[in-house]
């Protein structure tokens, strides 16, 4: 069975995941940790649940999503996977890390580049990787069918989308995204987002003012 780990960290309340299941192998998610104290956190929920990581994934590639990229690709010996489209995204993160505040910013990259369809495999567990550009032009979601959930990263949230002012971002491509792509899913599917709370799939499609039904009526 699938569980699904949150941690908040950094400035920007980023919500890093941590997914494993009864083989104790785990997939880290998006991790923002940057200070000690954030390091610890996530270390200590591994160390004592004896959980094994297997892979670092980014579901894409701003700054508060990779302050921790290098402390548990070194710490666990494992590799980095993120779309293509999302390595300029990275790459341009040393070049202003300090300006808002994380002068110790160590810098990664990849091992894998992930492809749309790709199956992201760890213990028994599988999960879908879905392309859903506009906040970040290789912004992944990965779904989880048997469990209904899948990890959202910032592509849409709790009333509300990503932003899409950044460089490598588009409105109208991200509001095509949703609707094309994670809209798609049933409505059931919890979505564990990059920030704030988790939401529904079909919560959204009703509600939400940016892509839900009010928006287009």
């Amino acid at each position: 069975m699938l569980e699904i780990k949150s941690f908040t960290f950094n400035p920007f309340a980023e919500n890093t995941y941590l997914l494993y299941d009864e083989t104790k192998e785990a997939l880290v998610i998006d991790p923002g940790c940057y200070e000690k104290q954030e390091k610890g956190e996530l270390l200590d929920f591994i160390t004592k649940n004896d959980l094994s990581p297997v892979k670092l994934i980014n579901t894409h590639c701003h700054i508060d999503h990779v302050l921790g990229n290098a402390f548990v690709k070194s710490t666990f010996d494992i590799p980095l996977w993120y779309h293509e489209e999302e390595e300029a995204v990275l790459q341009a993160v040393s070049s202003y890390a300090a300006n808002y505040g994380f002068a110790q910013y160590q810098p990664s990259k990849a091992d894998h580049y992930i492809r749309e369809g790709e199956w992201i495999k760890f213990g028994n567990t599988q999960l879908l990787s879905i392309w859903v550009p506009g906040h970040s032009p290789g912004h992944l979601v990965f779904y989880h069918e048997e469990s209904a959930s899948c990890i959202g990263g910032d592509a849409l949230f709790q009333g509300s989308i990503g932003r899409t002012d950044l460089p490598g971002g588009d409105h109208e491509t991200l509001i095509r995204s949703i609707r094309q792509k994670l809209f798609a899913l049933p409505d059931e599917v919890l979505v564990y987002p990059g920030h704030g709370p988790n939401t529904r799939i079909g919560d959204e499609k009703e509600t939400n003012p940016f892509v839900g039904k009010s928006a287009f009526s």
